[in-house]
């Protein structure tokens, strides 16, 4: 482990037994950062009923708030209040005082990740007032300014009130008390999605089913024209059944190594940071690698919350915009009657791909951070059991870029049988008009 391992570790295993540490040197502002997307991604694992895409608008405000709580300290950078979509405003420092803004992000992660995931358990409640008190320790230490550390982290805590009440009014708030509407009437339509017998979920009814019509966090992303689908067809050779012979003749003939793509990718709920969590995992790696400066790391959080949060809601306008079904109703209607598909279903339409479109607005907005020659490894779930079931074990992966992690967790779910090619391709076509309006905010003066 390098230093800033070490330290996390440490600091860690303190925040989590309930005590102090012994006095450390001061962390590195981009540690900072990273303790708290990792408590984040912890946090986002381990609440119930925390589906990907009530998980996406969390990391979307979260990230947010980690850039409005220190951007008035960098007079180059720009707020986004009065850019994003029903943000007017926020709290502004008072002028010709000194702040730490580490101590300000320190508030602020606390105080919206407590608001944010009110519904989380209590020691993962005790885990962030302990991480929160761990850090201040750490940093106030270094200055006997009270004043001072009283005003940083009041403006931290500052922006991250306003920022939750501001997430009230998105549509999405408490989202997780209504995964699944019983009343939903579904669209009877040739290829309509039904309800899957090999399924991840006993609901027979799809995953919020009205997310979207949540706000975005840019106006320009509501505006996306949605993706064109090809019509609905069961003649042999015709596009449509083309798809689904993709599908099937993928899963008859998988390697190793695309199973092991499958079950790394399928980020699951209460198994795992779900796959917008994964992307925000991926921010963090690219931080580790870079070490940029506190309000780098903040606009990096800021912008890959944003864009997967703003994927998930257009995904899911379209997804319930098409209603389209998953190869394991049409394989078996029109194929073959023994088929089955390598990974489960979710419980929702297949077109486009929730994979591939958040997948693709990381990959976008963390291309334009970084470049496109960023090599890392992906070990978020180096330890996990093997998958006995499949005769799979979890194993690392190794990029060359982001773009190219985004297309493997794409391809992923064709591997697992439960998307079709232009399911993943619409998919990270969009992800990348998204992460393109994201970059476009006037970040820099």
């Amino acid at each position: 482990m390098n230093r800033l391992c070490q330290a996390i570790a440490v600091l860690w295993a303190a925040a989590w037994m309930g005590c102090s540490p012994e006095p450390q040197q001061p962390l590195a502002d981009h540690g900072i950062a990273n303790l708290w997307a990792s408590l984040t991604l912890h946090v986002t694992k381990t609440t119930p009923a925390n589906s990907p895409t009530y998980a996406s608008r969390c990391l979307g405000y979260i990230g947010l708030t980690m850039y409005e709580s220190v951007v008035a300290g960098y007079p180059t950078y720009n707020s986004l209040a009065g850019q994003l979509n029903g943000l007017d405003a926020l709290p502004t420092p008072e002028a010709g005082k000194n702040y730490d803004w580490r101590l300000a992000l320190n508030a602020g992660q606390a105080t919206i990740l407590r608001s944010i995931y009110n519904q989380t358990s209590d020691e993962n409640k005790a885990k962030i007032d302990s991480l929160e008190a761990v850090v201040f320790k750490n940093i106030a230490s270094q200055n006997e300014d009270k004043a001072l550390i009283d005003r940083s982290v009041a403006h931290g805590r500052a922006i991250a009130e306003q920022i939750f009440e501001w997430s009230k009014t998105d549509g999405g708030h408490r989202g997780y008390l209504h995964n699944f509407d019983k009343n939903l009437v579904h669209p009877e339509h040739p290829g309509s999605w039904k309800p899957p017998l090999f399924a991840q979920s006993f609901s027979h009814h799809p995953l919020h089913p009205h997310w979207g019509k949540n706000r975005t966090f840019l106006m320009e992303n509501a505006q996306i024209e949605a993706p064109q689908m090809v019509p609905f067809d069961t003649t042999e050779g015709s596009p449509y059944y083309q798809q689904f012979a993709a599908v099937r003749q993928k899963n008859l003939s998988l390697t190793q190594a695309e199973k092991e793509a499958a079950i790394w990718w399928s980020d699951d709920p209460e198994v795992s940071f779900t796959p917008p969590g994964h992307s925000y995992y991926m921010a963090s790696l690219a931080i580790e690698e870079k070490k940029p400066t506190l309000i780098e790391c903040a606009a990096t959080y800021a912008h890959v919350g944003m864009a997967v949060a703003d994927a998930f809601i257009n995904c899911w306008k379209w997804k319930y915009q098409f209603f389209a079904e998953r190869p394991n109703t049409y394989i078996p209607e029109h194929m073959d009657k023994r088929w089955e598909s390598f990974w489960p279903d979710p419980p929702f339409p297949s077109f486009p791909s929730g994979h591939a479109i958040q997948g693709g607005a990381a990959a976008g907005v963390l291309t334009a951070l970084f470049g496109d020659s960023l090599a890392f490894t992906d070990r978020a779930h180096v330890g996990r059991e093997r998958d006995e079931i499949r005769n799979v074990d979890f194993k690392e992966r190794h990029f060359t870029s982001f773009w190219q992690a985004a297309e493997e967790c794409a391809d992923s779910r064709l591997y697992g049988g439960i998307h079709t090619p232009q399911d993943n391709e619409a998919g990270l076509e969009k992800g990348a008009v998204i992460a393109k309006n994201i970059v476009s905010l006037k970040w820099r003066k």
